[in-house]
């Protein structure tokens, strides 16, 4: 309690030295404009009339009327004291009329590990099992999504140059990993380092322009089909993974375990050493030539020592003590003799006869 007391009281002062936030717009100043009906059923999911609507969604799309300046509008605001780690909405789209009184943050999102809840994006809205088939909407929460697609760019020169012209615009939301312009498609694809910069930049993009005036189509990019991007995703994950999981762990294990590790190694030297050495004395004896040969002829010809008895379930002495007696009893039997052979009717001169009474 007293370590979340310290962060809380560390962020509070952070907070501090923070300007307020900028109230973007005036209470009141941005009217909320119904869709015009085009279909016979409104689709929440795709925020969009259905049952009739054939043309392009973006066709009746106008520009934004704001765009948000990390610079210029971003500050603390009430969340900073609160503890509420999820950002504004309205404030990535340049609409938020609150500024510091806002319940949420006026900056970029947080580091991932300080949200309290993974199946929520930056914003706090619940993330869905899949996307959606348009790619828009928030995401879902069984991938990580870093890459944002770019559609309806107006290209006034080279790939080069409208790569920069994209990085510019988009460098404020995040760290750039790469950014990759289909030339002659008006498409471009962004990749940030971490997911939250990407959805900031996804919400505060949409329907704005580059330099050329254009309505940008801001969605979610489709899972990369190059097996080199897949196998360095997956390494990155792994990497992410092990690097979590050795956050999570005392420190105190991860030094018990290279200290075990390195006595296991200490003990497995010792043993190579000696088998090393077997190996080169053996190999000296057999450069020795016929002084080796003679020596080894020596050793054959000495007499063997007798090797002990194997053991068994009675020790020697018992033994010898079992022979010793077996040898007396032969003795006894060689010297004793026989009782002498009875003569006459033998045993039947014994029983008497009933004429004698």
């Amino acid at each position: 309690m007293e370590d979340v007391a310290v962060v809380e009281k560390s962020a509070q002062s952070q907070a501090k030295k923070l300007k307020p936030a900028r109230k973007q717009v005036k209470p009141g100043e941005i009217e909320k404009k119904e869709t015009p009906q085009t279909g016979k059923e409104y689709n929440i999911w795709y925020n969009k009339w259905a049952g009739g609507d054939m043309e392009d969604n973006y066709s009746n799309k106008v520009h934004a009327a704001r765009r948000c300046s990390i610079r210029k509008d971003g500050g603390y605001t009430r969340a900073d004291t609160s503890g509420t780690k999820y950002c504004c909405l309205f404030f990535a789209r340049g609409q938020c009329p609150y500024g510091w009184e806002c319940q949420y943050l006026h900056r970029l999102p947080p580091p991932a590990e300080e949200l309290p809840e993974t199946s929520k994006d930056c914003f706090g809205r619940d993330k869905f099992s899949d996307y959606r088939d348009d790619m828009g909407g928030v995401g879902s929460f069984l991938k990580q999504n870093r890459t944002i697609y770019i559609g309806r760019i107006k290209e006034s020169g080279p790939g080069h140059e409208t790569e920069e012209v994209v990085r510019r615009h988009f460098k404020e939301w995040g760290e750039i990993e790469r950014i990759r312009v289909l030339q002659g498609r008006s498409v471009a694809f962004v990749t940030y380092l971490r997911e939250l910069d990407a959805q900031f930049a996804k919400e505060a993009m949409a329907c704005q322009s580059l330099d050329n005036d254009e309505i940008l189509n801001v969605r979610w990019a489709t899972g990369d089909p190059n097996p080199v991007a897949k196998a360095a995703e997956k390494r990155r994950l792994e990497e992410v993974g092990q690097q979590a999981i050795a956050n999570k762990i005392d420190p105190r294990i991860i030094d018990a375990m290279r200290h075990i590790r390195a006595l296991e190694d200490e003990e497995e030297l010792p043993l190579a050493l000696e088998e090393e050495e077997g190996r080169q004395a053996k190999r000296l004896r057999l450069e020795a030539g016929e002084d080796g040969a003679a020596d080894e002829q020596a050793e054959e010809e000495e007499p063997e020592e007798e090797q002990p008895p194997q053991s068994s379930l009675l020790s020697a002495d018992t033994l010898e003590g079992m022979k010793h007696f077996a040898e007396i009893r032969k003795r006894q039997q060689a010297t004793s003799k026989p009782p002498p052979p009875k003569t006459g009717l033998g045993s039947l001169g014994d029983y008497g006869s009933d004429e004698d009474d």
